[in-house]
């Protein structure tokens, strides 16, 4: 049945009487989180002098907004990895190794907050703490075992670890090279991103700027020794976490690419050198047309980044590669089986975003480290997605949707304005000196509640349609004595070990640290002995001093 001849506005307003009686209008307004209002419809005036080719291209051309590579998943689909990590490298390794024998096509290790911020297991700041939220790495007999029976050169490996980045790196090689493996083809990312410590997660050590020179030594080291491997990924996700809208977090993210682009050129590399193997890592959230449109305005944003301000000349260097996990946030203590149907929304999103790497979170992770149930449950959702729902089988088949171009056209003026900001406060760093970028996701995450709190964000089964719930079974618990065997463990690599190896390259370590050389040959000799990571860090606490949290207010 046609439809009749009424003007655009008559649709917008409302007032367009079709044969059977309309039903009432919903009056609120409708937006995402970044106040950028939706209109209830668009067509193609919304697109006028919409420069297709200029705006768009095709999937694997500059800007990038349909897409990194030309064929996109109809080549090869996007890696899927379970973020995991929990109790002991023994228990992780077994979880590894179930999940990949499920079908995972990556992994993506969780490691445990002392060994996020330098401490051994066996340190007091430790107690309570170990084996919780990751795997605990002491020394490179931990990491040997975390991958034991796993071929590194067959299996890419995301590493989400920051102020010790490099010294995990470290063991990585070394490990690598005890299995045999040639760290040329050594595959995978390591998160490397230590500015979104300082905004957002507030797992950092050393001052800002060591941290800076220890990023970009593992720039320079791996584009020599391990030439496959990515060298940052660059994180939005702990900062929409923290609160950050998906402006906010498109532009602080790619503000702090910037910062880590410039201190490299600073520190001597060409940008096409390096700019190939950047990587970045976003947020899937729950509001889904927005964030399709996030994706795509984020990779055009950094083709252009690339190309006009680092006046980069390899097509690879404007290409915005990236991770996506779905919203931790957005999971929910109440009515939990919700979160199976959130998280693949969510996955779907970045799919359609055209993600190249996926975690999907699992449904129990408001209580626990997710269960093996749970997590099985997360990796189906991604091989449903891929392989019944095939959804990757059209190439950004959002392309030239008037809702989607509009939208992201909209996000990329908004993360554009914030980036403005930074640069007139002096770049990423300085702002977050100044608490910039603190400050507003603060204010964002202030609103966000406001909005739960006076139920104009629904949030299904906590201010809406509520109701009771089955209990949960079959969390995973960490045994206590998991602690105990570690610090065990650990005694043993010390007093087996040679301590003058240990000795000399920890003074090598601190000599080179003071000076101007690379660092990571020193950090791969220090591993190589047996020196633990919390020793490691010491060294470099007494020469980097210990960053403070700025306080924001």
């Amino acid at each position: 049945m046609g439809v009749p001849s009424k003007s655009k506005q008559d649709w917008i307003n409302g007032t367009f009487e079709p044969a059977v009686k309309r039903a009432p209008e919903r009056q609120e307004r409708f937006e995402g989180s970044s106040r950028i209002e939706f209109k209830a419809l668009y067509t193609p005036e919304d697109l006028e002098g919409f420069n297709y080719n200029e705006a768009l291209g095709y999937p694997g051309e500059y800007p990038f907004t349909r897409g990194a590579q030309p064929s996109m998943y109809r080549g090869k689909l996007w890696t899927m990895r379970q973020y995991s990590g929990f109790a002991s490298a023994e228990e992780s390794n077994r979880r590894y190794r179930y999940l990949l024998e499920q079908g995972q096509t990556g992994l993506s290790i969780a490691f445990d907050l002392p060994t996020q911020i330098g401490y051994d297991s066996d340190h007091p700041l430790s107690e309570g703490e170990v084996g919780k939220v990751g795997v605990p790495i002491d020394s490179l007999q931990d990491m040997e075992i975390l991958f034991q029976e796993i071929p590194l050169e067959k299996v890419s490996t995301s590493m989400t670890i920051n102020s010790t980045a490099p010294i995990l790196l470290a063991m990585y090689i070394a490990m690598a090279r005890k299995q045999g493996a040639n760290p040329a083809k050594l595959n995978g990312t390591i998160q490397n991103d230590v500015l979104k410590e300082y905004i957002a997660r507030g797992t950092h050590i050393f001052p800002p700027r060591p941290s800076m020179r220890l990023i970009t030594d593992i720039f320079k080291y791996c584009r020599e020794s391990i030439p496959r491997w990515n060298t940052i990924s660059i994180s939005g996700y702990h900062i929409r976490e923290a609160g950050a809208t998906a402006a906010q977090e498109v532009a602080f993210t790619l503000a702090d690419g910037i910062a880590y682009v410039q201190a490299a050129i600073d520190a001597g590399l060409d940008v096409d050198e390096f700019a190939g193997r950047l990587s970045f890592f976003f947020d899937a959230h729950n509001n889904f047309f927005e964030e399709v449109a996030k994706f795509r305005a984020a990779r055009r944003m950094w083709a252009k980044i690339m190309k006009e301000r680092f006046k980069s000349k390899d097509p690879r260097s404007c290409t915005l590669r990236f991770h996506t996990q779905t919203a931790g946030c957005s999971l929910t203590a109440q009515q939990p089986h919700n979160n199976i149907v959130r998280t693949a929304i969510e996955a779907l999103a970045a799919v359609l975003g055209g993600t190249q790497s996926l975690h999907t979170n699992s449904y129990d992770e408001a209580y626990a480290i997710p269960g093996e149930e749970a997590v099985t449950v997360a990796l189906r959702t991604q091989q449903l997605l891929a392989n019944e729902n095939r959804v990757g089988d059209c190439i950004d088949p959002m392309g030239g949707s008037y809702f989607i171009e509009t939208l992201t056209d909209a996000l990329e003026k908004e993360a554009t304005k914030y980036i403005e900001n930074i640069d007139k406060l002096g770049g990423a760093l300085a702002a977050i000196e100044h608490g910039y970028q603190q400050r507003e996701i603060q204010e964002s995450s202030y609103q966000y509640q406001k909005d739960i709190e006076s139920g104009k964000q629904v949030i299904v089964g906590v201010n809406k349609f509520i109701s009771d719930y089955p209990k949960i079974t079959g969390l995973t618990r960490i045994d206590p004595a998991e602690a105990r065997r570690q610090k065990e463990k650990l005694a043993r690599v010390k007093a087996e070990r040679d301590q003058a190896k240990v000795t000399a390259a920890l003074k090598r370590l601190e000599e080179v640290a003071r000076g101007t050389e690379n660092t990571m040959p020193a950090f791969v000799e220090c591993v190589e002995s047996y020196a633990t990571l919390g020793e490691i860090c010491d060294t470099l606490r007494n020469i980097f001093g210990v960053q403070r949290e700025v306080l924001v207010f």
